[in-house]
């Protein structure tokens, strides 16, 4: 394991987690969107965003890494996919809306501001969270150096 191994697996966390924020983040601003993008030569609501996480490497090949060099290089996390929700549009009845619809109903976008809300929650708290070992990470290397002048 080297030196910075920590420190780097920290750093893509807080990279990906910071992701995680700015999609929660459009996906509030656009909720009440009902023009997301054009499909089929209709405008379709804004439909919501999911980030979804990986490892960098996985776990067998870790395995054989160490079981050879007594090591492994680098842990931390990679960005997937960002993808969109499929659960379906909300309809709601207001007939004076310029997109509804002949019945009176107007597609509105599938964000839940309150799930939106919590996913923002954990993303900051993972975000802290790394910040938090980033720190124990340095403060052990600072102490390290401490004992090597002594």
């Amino acid at each position: 394991m080297g030196l910075f191994d920590g420190i780097n697996a920290s750093a893509s966390a807080l990279t990906a987690q910071r992701l995680r924020m700015d999609v929660t983040s459009a996906n509030v601003a656009n909720a009440d969107s009902t023009r997301g993008r054009l499909v089929d030569g209709e405008w379709e609501p804004y439909r919501r965003k999911m980030v979804s996480f990986e490892p960098q490497e996985n776990f067998s090949s870790h395995l054989s890494q160490a079981m050879k060099e007594g090591g492994t290089d680098q842990g931390g996390v990679n960005v997937r996919t960002i993808q969109d929700d499929t659960t379906p549009f909300r309809e709601v009845y207001q007939p004076e809306h310029p997109e509804a619809d002949e019945e009176g109903y107007v597609q509105l976008p599938n964000v839940d501001p309150l799930k939106e809300m919590v996913n923002m929650m954990g993303a900051t708290r993972s975000y802290e969270a790394n910040v938090t070992a980033m720190n124990a990470t340095k403060n052990m290397m600072l102490k390290a150096l401490e004992i090597g002048r002594n």
